[in-house]
């Protein structure tokens, strides 16, 4: 949906407790050529302003009345609710073309109730959260929507201050200014997900990119640190891709190791349950990433070590933990309800595993292949292949597979490029 020259702003906070900094959004909103639509999320008490969206409101569209959320048991539970309504009412709002794009203000509390509003709406919908938890390792990875905004809501503990006023100010203007210009996500070609790490660990894709577009398809690449992965899932989860080629599993390794550089408990599973035919590899699951600036964790001090920058560092895991790593693998794939295929690279799966390379463990590729042979099954099929991740083996591979899928039927054939003739 293309914003109007007045974009239309679904503010969200409780107005009961927070009606200075949300009336104070409304008007800065309002100047900066916006329209602002509160929705109030308030339980208890009533917002000294009227909204246009009210709390009784947001618990009909939960299917329940603010009495039964106030009487629930408590606050957690009560929040829970309001943020079921909020989300099912913010979504018909943008199905009606009623907003282009939603802010919300929050503590905990707000926060958690605005990260499923969040992700009740489209990719390509502006989303703008201002928390006091903004970016805290407090948020799972699963909770944040693909293209959500946020801004640490400094000074914002109670009332407004030189601090907030600041903080809120910003945060405003950048909702309206990106609802004004937000580009609608218009799909002309099949869309091809595919997964990878920086080009010197995981480079098929420098091969595999011309190929897909030359067959008419559009290829998005999503870096596996963590909310790349994230953002794949989301939109495998709302049904946005043709097929999926996730070639880098690093995300899975990193949370079954305890790494807070994943991506949710779910990776690896979104396409398969929405039916989306995905094409599988290993890429970089014999690496578990931590903050550099932490120490390295004990169970993991005797493993060879790399400082990517400042923010990253990873350190491999031993044969077992392949071993763990390959079962769950399997059983992700179990669950598929579309094709699968999972190429299996016995020659190495990200570039410095090779001979001479710093990680090379030929017992732990040894033992991840032997039990990957067996972790595989149906509806998967298995395409072991005696060449690296990163070789033209793989990528002719994975090409093979794909064109034969086109042929049947199993995924959209591509739309070549409008040619204009003079």
């Amino acid at each position: 949906m293309m914003a109007t020259n007045a974009p239309r702003i679904l503010v969200i906070g409780t107005g009961d407790t927070k009606a200075e900094e949300l009336t104070f959004m409304r008007d800065r909103i309002a100047e900066a050529g916006g329209v602002p639509i509160l929705l109030d999320v308030s339980i208890l008490g009533d917002p000294p302003y009227r909204a246009d969206h009210d709390k009784h409101a947001v618990a009909a569209a939960a299917g329940t009345t603010i009495a039964a959320i106030a009487a629930s048991g408590d606050e957690n539970s009560a929040m829970v609710l309001m943020a079921r309504g909020a989300a099912g009412l913010a979504a018909r709002l943008h199905r009606d073309g009623a907003i282009d794009g939603m802010i919300a203000l929050g503590g905990t509390m707000g926060t958690d109730l605005a990260l499923d509003v969040a992700q009740a709406l489209p990719i390509g919908v502006p989303k703008f959260i201002v928390s006091t938890i903004a970016y805290s390792h407090l948020l799972p990875p699963e909770r944040v929507a693909a293209d959500l905004m946020m801004i640490l809501w400094a000074g914002g503990l109670y009332g407004l201050n030189s601090a907030c006023v600041s903080v809120l100010s910003q945060a405003c203007g950048a909702v309206v200014g990106a609802a004004r210009l937000a580009t609608p996500v218009i799909r002309q070609r099949p869309v091809v997900a595919m997964s990878s790490l920086g080009k010197s660990c995981l480079s098929y894709m420098v091969a595999l990119r011309p190929e897909l577009e030359s067959r008419g398809y559009e290829v998005v690449v999503f870096h596996t640190t963590g909310m790349g992965g994230r953002a794949m899932e989301s939109m495998a989860a709302q049904g946005g891709f043709a097929a999926v080629m996730d070639f880098s599993l690093q995300e899975l390794a990193n949370h079954m190791n305890g790494s807070v550089v994943n991506s949710g408990p779910d990776r690896l599973e979104n396409a398969g349950r929405a039916g989306i035919p995905q094409i599988v590899a290993p890429g970089a699951i014999d690496m578990v990433d931590f903050p550099t600036w932490q120490p390295t964790p004990e169970r993991f001090s005797d493993r060879p070590y790399h400082a990517h920058n400042r923010l990253l560092a990873s350190v491999t895991t031993g044969p077992e933990d392949r071993r763990r790593i390959a079962r769950a693998i399997g059983d992700k794939l179990a669950l598929a309800k579309g094709p699968v295929a999972f190429v299996l690279p016995a020659g190495g799966i990200q570039q410095w595993d090779q001979a001479g390379e710093p990680l090379h463990d030929a017992q732990g590729l040894a033992a991840f292949v032997d039990e990957m042979r067996g972790a595989v099954r149906a509806p998967a099929t298995l395409h072991e292949i005696d060449a690296h991740i990163n070789s033209p083996t793989f990528v002719a591979t994975v090409l093979a597979i794909f064109d034969d899928w086109v042929a049947r039927g199993l995924v959209p054939a591509g739309q070549p490029e409008t040619v204009v003739v003079a």
